[in-house]
């Protein structure tokens, strides 16, 4: 709009130059101005600025990679193993091996567990003395008098030491009976008495026998 209207106004203004010029007497001059000013005003109007158009954008051209040829597998060779097959005589030997190495581990077994079982002995048969024996002829221990008149009464335990031959070697009381005659009583007759002498594995030995005495009135 603006340049439309820039060149009306040019064009007016030159035809009212002109009428003056006319009156004035100076239109052959100013024909001779017209049309290089028409020409300057022509060149001089601007263009309007046209859009650069963008610059075409090239797309990458892809590298041609070479295609490796597809390599056939090679097979190998398959080779054929025969199995050896043990005959009847390498069967045989292996059998008596076996049964050889069978027997002499049996035989180290057996030689080993004999001197085991001969280092445990039975414990040896233990006999403990006796004074029970009819042979014997032992006699009652005698109730002391005055123990009778004042009624004492009890169960005496004499530890005595019985030797080889079936004597009375010690005696000591191992339980009273409270009352002291009772008691030395027992211990008298414990010396005095004979007895069957302990055995161990058979054999008479020195042992020590607990003797009981009971004094009960009747």
């Amino acid at each position: 709009m603006s340049r439309n209207v820039n060149i009306v106004l040019a064009v007016l203004l030159l035809h009212g130059g002109a009428l003056w010029a006319l009156q004035s007497g100076l239109l052959g001059k100013v024909a001779e101005r017209v049309v290089p000013a028409e020409i300057l005003v022509e060149m001089a109007a601007p263009e309007a600025a046209q859009p650069e158009k963008p610059a075409p954008v090239l797309a990458p051209v892809a590298a041609r990679v070479p295609q490796a040829k597809p390599t056939t597998p090679t097979t190998p060779s398959t080779l054929a193993v025969q199995e050896a097959t043990p005959t009847a005589t390498e069967l045989a030997t292996v059998a008596a091996s076996t049964t050889m190495a069978t027997t002499h581990n049996t035989a180290t077994s057996n030689l080993v567990s004999a001197p085991t079982a001969a280092a445990a002995p039975a414990p040896a048969a233990l006999v403990l003395p006796s004074s029970d024996a009819d042979y014997l002829n032992n006699p009652r221990p005698p109730y002391p008098p005055m123990s009778k008149r004042l009624r004492e009464q009890g169960k005496v335990v004499v530890r005595t030491l019985i030797g080889v031959d079936g004597t009375a070697q010690q005696a000591e009381i191992k339980l009273t009976s409270g009352f002291d005659r009772l008691d030395q009583a027992a211990l008298a007759t414990a010396l005095r008495w004979r007895y069957v002498p302990g055995k161990r594995a058979g054999i008479a030995e020195t042992m020590w026998f607990n003797l009981p005495f009971t004094f009960v009135l009747e």
